[in-house]
């Protein structure tokens, strides 16, 4: 199969032209997915822009087949230190070590020795040494076969018990009409000061982030399927062979996702100088344009308070996601579950294929037929659930488009310190719903989205502990949802409250400012808030340390209710017998 572009194909995306060895007419084409202010304000940070590392990618997907073919180059530089070796990082051998598989390695057109000393990493070595300042170009094969999707991923509580490989919430997986490729482009991984590299993906939790760089590519796939990337979109181009060629150019993205569709649609509409795109299946058109509205709502609140997002695009992608994720982030590029579509259209839809349910929902439909009342019906126990899985849609979106910050613009390591990002990006949905809809809506929010969490978890048997702990150290993905994003979030709402409303939001832009496309530490937001509060310092500090290193949950959250726990249904009334029903089934997981 023919990998390199045809003749006729524009002159700047001939990814693997030597002409163009120095990069910058490619790097030319990178930052053109930047906004024009943020070039200026990225090399005050990164320095020079063309010497951030450059991958060309070069993809051919079969989606029938689920195989996908490909060349990766890296062009690395050595900095501040000789350079002996490169790690490269793909994500989706977590689970067998064998979904993608890498060969014919070259360190500057020279054939070397790769050597694997982890499932997910490969090092390949630099002989002789990268001095300070100088450049080389890693290459790669790569030959990928896509696992099925899990059973039941369209269902909202169905694709909590689908079957499959575990680890990565289907983000390297493939249905009939959608392929998702993340992770398949091996990127370089942070390096600690010992010279190792960051961890890799734990199988709870996200899978990698890395350094801030540019990145060419093509993706070849049949006639009727699109592709979906983060960066510039740079066109497609027919080939004689019938497929269909698409090109993007992206910068200063610390990810680079590949998803392939079939069938969707799509909407788009400006907000702050960003183009926002929804693609979305046919049969999710109505759900796929109102996210659209909530994706361009989001980057318009956070862009007032927190900041300019640096890119000309952003898009949203409905994706197959499993395992209870509701959405992924990528620079520019987010991707909110199917089974949120499904929900928000048709919540009965949130019941199948999950054994047991048909009680409840049989239950709620009683509920109904008590009260005279149908779907349609505002009154209805499904119009309150509709309404509260269309707040969780909304809510989703405002989480992935604040990812775009944390760890977006501001870095931090979501294996060592997962609660760095993922508590302040959901404590950050829940100010966008204040400041978009008010602060009654919000704090129905922090109820249903964030104490319910925990509640449920703790109901369930789960044991607090510590929020602030590596992916690993997590023994579901059910703990971590409920410590890291349920309990953990709330240390910024005491937080909040001991400095007040305008010291938070200075510090939490001050933050942004001082960090981006930086690492940042665990610690380093409530430093900043610290830093503009001294008088709070400590308390500050014995807040942090007793929401994320201690275990006081049920003493700060209270033990689980019926209320709590129905928190999320809204404003539905429950008549007295059903009420005393629930009591009865619940009431020995509420201690009562």
């Amino acid at each position: 199969m023919a990998l390199a572009p045809r003749w006729w194909v524009p002159v700047l995306l001939l990814l693997s032209a030597p002409a163009l060895a120095g990069g910058s007419p490619e790097v030319q084409l990178c930052l053109q997915h930047l906004k024009p202010a943020e070039k200026e304000r990225a090399t005050k940070v990164l320095g020079s822009l063309e010497e951030l590392p450059l991958y060309r990618v070069q993809l051919e997907v079969d989606p029938a087949k689920r195989e996908v073919k490909g060349r990766v180059q890296v062009e690395v530089r050595a900095k501040g230190r000789t350079r002996s070796e490169v790690f490269l990082r793909v994500t989706p051998n977590a689970a067998t070590g064998k979904a993608v598989v890498l060969s014919e390695p070259k360190v500057d057109g020279k054939p070397v020795t790769m050597e694997r000393p982890e499932p997910t990493l490969i090092r390949l070595p630099l002989d002789p040494p990268l001095e300070p300042g100088a450049m080389a170009t890693v290459e790669v094969m790569l030959q990928a076969r896509v696992p099925a999707a899990k059973k039941n991923v369209g269902s909202l509580l169905g694709a909590l018990g689908s079957s499959g490989p575990p680890g990565d919430y289907g983000a390297f997986s493939a249905t009939s009409d959608f392929v998702s490729l993340v992770g398949i482009v091996p990127m370089m991984p942070p390096m600690n000061p010992d010279g190792t590299p960051w961890a890799g993906p734990s199988g709870i939790g996200d899978l990698a982030l890395y350094d801030p760089s540019n990145v060419l590519g093509t993706i070849t796939v049949p006639a009727g399927w699109d592709v979906h990337a983060t960066g510039v979109a740079m066109g497609e181009v027919p080939e004689k062979s019938g497929m269909r060629r698409y090109s993007f150019a992206s910068a200063l993205v610390r990810d680079f996702p590949v998803f392939v569709s079939r069938g969707y649609q799509s909407a788009s509409k400006t907000v702050e100088g960003v183009t926002v795109e929804s693609f979305y299946s046919a049969r999710n058109a109505a759900v796929g344009k109102r996210v659209l509205q909530y994706a361009a709502s989001a980057i318009s609140e956070f862009d007032k308070r927190l900041g300019p997002l640096p890119y000309k695009h952003f898009r949203v992608v409905e994706a197959p996601l499993s395992d209870g994720a509701g959405g992924m982030e990528f620079q520019g590029l987010i991707t909110v579950g199917t089974s949120l579509y499904r929900g928000a259209t048709d919540p009965n839809s949130i019941f199948e294929g999950v054994p047991g349910m048909e009680m409840l929902q049989g239950m709620m439909q009683g509920m109904a037929a008590q009260g005279g009342g149908s779907f349609g019906d505002d009154a209805s126990p499904f119009a309150n659930m509709a309404k509260t899985l269309e707040r969780t849609l909304e809510f989703t979106v405002a989480h992935e488009v604040g990812h775009q910050y944390f760890a977006g613009l501001v870095g931090t390591d979501p294996i060592k310190d997962p609660v760095a990002d993922e508590a302040l990006t959901q404590y950050a949905s829940v100010l966008y719903f204040e400041w978009a809809h008010g602060k009654a809506a919000a704090e129905s929010l922090r109820q249903e989205a964030l104490v319910s969490s925990y509640h449920l978890y703790r109901m369930s048997g789960g044991e607090d502990g510590p929020a602030h702990r590596p992916t690993e150290t997590f023994s579901s993905s059910m703990e971590y949802g409920a410590i890291v994003y349920g309990k953990a979030p709330l240390m910024y709402h005491a937080a909040r409250k001991l400095v007040g409303d305008d010291a938070f939001q200075r510090a939490l832009r001050s933050y942004v400012d001082t960090y981006r496309y930086k690492w940042a530490c665990a610690d380093c937001f409530r430093k900043e808030l610290a830093k503009a509060n001294p008088s709070h310092a400590g308390a500050l500090e014995r807040l942090q340390d007793r929401w994320w290193e201690q275990a006081h949950g049920d003493e700060d959250l209270g033990a689980p209710t019926l209320e709590s726990l129905m928190g999320g249904m809204g404003d539905m009334k429950i008549d007295p017998e059903t009420q005393k029903l629930l009591e009865q089934m619940l009431g020995p997981m509420l201690g009562q």
